[in-house]
């Protein structure tokens, strides 16, 4: 699944342990130029005679960038590409030099063109970005011409502050300007948080929603972020915030919109689902009107009000164009990009001058490639160099050597084999006495941001891992903790992965070596987790006896549907999950040893 928790470390964070990232607020308004006149315009039409009745808007859409300005490596930069033969065919995609020409491109010829995205633009990005607070990411935004976004969770990972400042720029507060005699300048695009108040005031943190106008066409777009943000954050990140239902806080700004005139609607909700099929070409509206489509976003779907025309989703990172019906009944078009730059969506709003509404019917919309075969945009590489040349004495430098790929984010598998090495470095840094005393380390999937790759990144060789590599895995720098739970809690935790919040979408732990249980998927709830087969060392848990887990903090939180884990007592706070990673790579391999891919052995699983 997309997003995970992660860190408000602003203030323990050295420049060489760079960083998670926030996001933007949104006090701004920017609208494309020429896009504020009231009146019908003289836009569409050409000669005398009259205006068509009815002028086609584009809507440009993508999601979930987490700051991934260069192409995402290994596994996580393909799309899953059906052929007509029922083949699967995995095509490099992605790249913010290919989506600003995809983007340019596709605008040519739409006179009526406007761009927005579903959030978690920021945050778990990899080093290029996170290093620098995802200035980089709001710099290439602006670039690529972005009209208005919602915030996602990870647009909270710092704090409410770091997004305000995101938004509107000025310099990071600890660290200061990255380059000499430049003033951050923030985003030129509104931010909406519809659905995310202020504590003290209930007032809206940011804007709820934005108009764009051009030559008398009016769309109205409203932001939010999915109401359990504070689950999948940690604490600091939405500390003095409150996050409230999805449906019904865009039906009462739909209804504001609609008030003032403003007919045509779209959602744009950092919440989405799971399409039968992880191609991005798949026809989820087969055999009828979304039924390829299940998780959070269908429910949210039927009961947002019709006045609303479209949905551009996110979360999730899977690819969808899907028809939900809405509340009275009527097909609307739900749709997500992927991930990390790699598709964007093409949807076509027709706009009816006369009802200043959308005509449903016609909508027509599909996900598009970010291929790596099109020319790069200058503009995005000049960036892209700027902001490595900064990066580089920190990013180039070698952490260790590995073998082959080690999968993690790119694995499907309940336990990935980049989980075990990360679960096995926490557990090898915590277990002296003085370090914690750890006899177990859980690492959550979601933490894990990218595969560890054996081709080169640049000009470090092929199976060099370097600090940008690790920290692109491990881009939250989360403080580690260990500590006291009993053996009842321990197997609740277990059972939690799969139960509660996280039955639908099971969450796997991963879990250092000596752990091992069978997970049986035909099971229900929490008897999925076979209570009897979970041992540690070749010996049952005894539910009575104290054990020392090492586990990051977000998770010691109970973050991400684990509230056994929050129980947790007589803590030590470690070194981050990095720093430990990265000694364990030092440790554990050389240029003419490398670290191979572990066995995946300690979860049975049984499907």
């Amino acid at each position: 699944m997309s997003a995970t928790p992660q860190k408000n470390r602003a203030s323990r964070r050295v420049l060489a342990a760079a960083a998670g990232l926030a996001t933007v607020g949104a006090l701004v308004a920017a609208m494309p130029a020429g896009a504020h006149d009231r009146g019908q315009g003289h836009g569409g039409g050409h000669g005398h005679g009259h205006k068509p009745r009815t002028v086609d808007v584009q809507l440009l859409s993508f999601n979930d960038l987490h700051g991934n300005l260069e192409p995402p490596a290994g596994s996580a930069g393909n799309v899953s590409e059906t052929q007509p033969d029922g083949t699967v065919k995995a095509i490099p995609a992605g790249g913010v030099e290919y989506l600003a020409t995809s983007l340019r491109t596709a605008r040519k010829g739409n006179p009526y063109s406007v761009t927005a995205a579903g959030g978690d633009m920021v945050g778990a990005s990899p080093l290029l970005s996170g290093l620098f607070h995802d200035e980089p990411t709001i710099e290439a935004l602006n670039g690529l011409d972005l009209d208005v976004t919602a915030v996602g969770n990870h647009e909270f990972d710092e704090g409410a502050t770091e997004l305000a400042r995101l938004q509107n720029g000025g310099c990071h507060p600890v660290e200061g300007c990255y380059e000499k005699g430049k003033k951050f300048k923030g985003a030129d695009f509104p931010y909406l948080a519809a659905n995310v108040t202020k504590e003290k005031t209930g007032k809206p943190l940011l804007k709820p929603y934005t108009v764009w106008k051009k030559n008398g066409v009016k769309i109205g777009f409203i932001g939010v972020t999915l109401e359990g943000t504070p689950d999948i954050v940690t604490a600091n990140g939405v500390k003095g915030l409150k996050f409230h239902d999805e449906v019904e806080t865009i039906n009462k700004y739909a209804r504001e919109l609609d008030r003032k005139g403003v007919k045509s609607i779209v959602a744009l909700i950092h919440e989405g689902g799971a399409p039968a099929s992880t191609s991005y070409n798949y026809d989820c509206d087969s055999p009828g009107a979304g039924d390829g489509i299940s998780g959070p976003i269908v429910d949210i779907a039927k009961g947002i009000t019709p006045k609303v025309d479209a949905l551009v989703t996110g979360h999730t990172h899977q690819a969808y164009v899907c028809t939900v019906p809405d509340p009275s009944g009527k097909p609307r078009m739900v749709t997500s990009a992927s991930s990390f730059g790699k598709l964007y969506t093409d949807t076509t709003l027709t706009y009816d001058r006369r009802t200043n509404d959308i005509v449903r019917t016609s909508v027509k919309s599909a996900n598009h490639v970010v291929t790596r075969d099109q020319p790069k945009a200058p503009d995005m590489t000049r960036l892209i160099d700027r902001w490595n040349k900064l990066a580089a004495p920190i990013a180039n430098k070698p952490q260790g050597w590995i073998s082959a790929d080690i999968n993690g984010r790119g694995s499907t598998a309940p336990e990935k084999p980049l989980g075990n090495v990360i679960a096995d470095a926490q557990l090898e840094g915590l277990a002296p006495a003085d370090k914690g005393g750890a006899e177990v380390a859980f690492m959550n999937p979601g933490g894990i941001r990218a595969d560890l790759v054996h081709k080169a990144s640049g000009s470090e060789g092929d199976g060099v891992v370097t600090y940008g590599e690790a920290f692109t895995v491990q881009p939250f720098t989360n403080m580690m903790n260990v500590v006291d739970l009993t053996g009842a809690q321990l197997v609740t935790a277990l059972q939690q992965q799969v139960s509660g919040p996280n039955e639908a979408s099971p969450k796997i732990l991963q879990v250092s070596k000596g752990l091992t249980y069978t997970l049986d998927l035909t099971k229900s709830g929490a008897d999925r987790v076979v209570a009897g087969t979970i041992k540690l060392n070749g010996e049952a848990i005894d539910p009575a006896r104290t054990y020392r887990v090492a586990m990051n903090e977000f998770l010691a939180g109970g973050g991400d549907g684990f509230p056994a884990l929050g129980e947790g007592t007589n803590k030590l706070v470690g070194a981050s999950d990095l720093d430990l990673f990265n000694a364990y790579l030092a440790a554990h391999s050389t240029a003419t040893a490398p670290l191979a891919p572990p066995a995946t052995d300690r979860i049975t699983v049984i499907q």
